[in-house]
């Protein structure tokens, strides 16, 4: 399953050239990454409340392969590629009009409040697969 999620290239989101600034890009497929977990009924603020686990980025690997421009509506797509115990990796790319002009390999992680890893509540990876 594909999670979409559409946004707009604000003026803010650019630099000097007119083109995204580059750690843009990390905001965008993160805001998607909230609005995936969302649509699978994932609450977050109720799962550290009940349970103390916390989802976190453990590592990002990304392509930059075109830009994005001002006024630029763009297309985030987020699909899971694994899902373990304790992590989940996805594949983001974003689009526009078709073209893929971003792409990372994300991996998040279960942490409980001392920082230490933990693992998925089962309910939430079954809701990933």
């Amino acid at each position: 399953m594909t999670h979409r999620f559409t946004l707009r290239v604000y003026y803010e989101d650019t630099d000097l050239a007119g083109i995204v600034y580059y750690a843009n890009y990390l905001k965008f497929i993160e805001r998607a990454r909230s609005e995936w977990i969302r649509t699978l009924g994932v609450d977050q603020k109720a799962m550290k409340e009940e349970t103390g686990t916390v989802f976190a980025v453990r590592r990002v690997e990304a392509d930059y392969l075109s830009p994005a421009r001002f006024d630029d509506e763009l297309e985030v797509q987020t699909s899971t590629e694994a899902v373990t115990g304790a992590r989940i990796i996805l594949r983001q790319d974003v689009l526009r009009d078709g073209e893929v002009l971003f792409t990372a390999h994300v991996t998040i992680v279960a942490i409980a409040e001392t920082g230490h890893p933990a693992r998925l509540p089962a309910n939430i990876r079954r809701q990933m697969h």
